[in-house]
């Protein structure tokens, strides 16, 4: 794992964002508004991975997809090389922030067109930016098959449904570099895949980082692999950012309960160590993003909440360089508030 550079502007910078769904009632479910990302402020330097951790329905998914404007969110900014996508007039600037923006999704066979050759697959976003000729995006598509480890003369006139689950991990890969973006967004994107494929998959990600100078948001609910692939990680909770660190740091020291509590639950591979017992505060399920609780979200399974966490929502401090939490009471002793952004440069968010 390499570190960003942390220098100059970050690739990604995420202020404030809000993402909210109107939920109709129907056949017995009530309706009412999905508060699916809450006021979510965050960073990507350029060369690193930062990794996105939490339960499942955190909004870790939602967050991603309305940093890709899919659909766009309801409120904030989304900095992505100079330019806000949230708020991009012209639809030219962001479809150009877009091609240096690219996706690889949880489900392989989902996300490949099972009637296309793994030629038409890979090609199809050069066709789309109407990048060279015919030959050129031939060429191309060879070269990023090559890179991910896929011979073009034995894999580029298979279909998905010829293809192992890695395989067709591999292909979506491709697909995402064909355009040589600048950050890959990856979403759940091993989740799928058995534990061989699992590694490499992740060594390929590695290499292609290093190679290629590439930046990641990856997201993923399993806290082991996350660490392996991250410099930074952010844990995220009903919608909103726990803490996010250095990952070593947070992983030997965390400064949120929900961060504590979720290290906790991994299991260990020993298989003479007795069975860890669920930690108290991950007991139950998570409220209902229709109705959170109000200040710290985290609160009703906290075993440090007091009145104030129900008052007031939990401001956002530095308590080590490049290391910031959400609590009013974190596990180790952190600096006065101060306001600044999530991720940033030994700032409080």
């Amino acid at each position: 794992m390499t570190t960003g550079n942390g220098t100059g502007r970050p690739l990604l910078e995420v202020r404030n964002l809000v993402q909210e769904f109107v939920v109709r009632a129907h056949g017995g479910v009530r309706g009412g508004v999905v508060h699916a990302v809450s006021d979510v402020s965050f960073e990507v330097r350029a060369g690193e991975t930062l990794g996105v951790v939490g339960e499942t329905g955190s909004g870790k998914s939602t967050m991603v997809r309305s940093v890709l404007q899919a659909p766009p969110p309801k409120s904030g900014e989304v900095w992505f090389q100079g330019v806000d996508l949230a708020t991009a007039r012209r639809r030219r600037d962001l479809v150009a922030a877009r091609r240096q923006m690219q996706a690889v999704f949880q489900d392989p066979y989902g996300s490949l067109d099972p009637k296309w050759t793994v030629f038409s697959i890979v090609e199809e976003p050069l066709a789309a930016y109407r990048t060279g000729d015919r030959r050129q995006r031939r060429a191309r598509v060879e070269e990023v098959l090559d890179l991910v480890g896929l011979d073009p003369s034995v894999f580029g006139d298979r279909k998905p449904g010829q293809l192992s689950g890695g395989q067709c991990q591999r292909v979506a890969i491709a697909r995402a570099l064909t355009l040589a973006p600048a950050l890959i967004v990856c979403d759940e994107a091993v989740s799928s895949l058995d534990v061989l494929s699992q590694a490499q998959v992740l060594n390929l990600f590695e290499r292609l980082r290093t190679e290629l100078g590439l930046s990641y948001l990856f997201i993923a609910h399993d806290l082991a692999l996350v660490k392996q692939v991250s410099d930074r990680v952010a844990v995220m909770y009903l919608g909103t950012l726990c803490e996010v660190g250095p990952a070593e740091e947070l992983y030997r020291n965390p400064l949120h309960p929900y961060t504590k509590a979720l290290l906790d639950s991994i299991p260990s591979p020993d298989p003479e160590r007795p069975r860890p017992r669920v930690p108290d505060e991950l007991a139950g399920e998570p409220p209902s993003p229709l109705d959170p609780p109000s200040g710290c979200r985290f609160r009703t399974r906290c075993p440090r909440a007091a009145d104030i966490c129900a008052a007031e929502a939990p401001p956002v401090r530095a308590a080590r360089p490049d290391h910031t939490v959400a609590c009013h009471f974190p596990l180790s002793p952190v600096a006065p508030v101060s306001p600044a952004r999530h991720g940033g440069d030994g700032a409080a968010d």
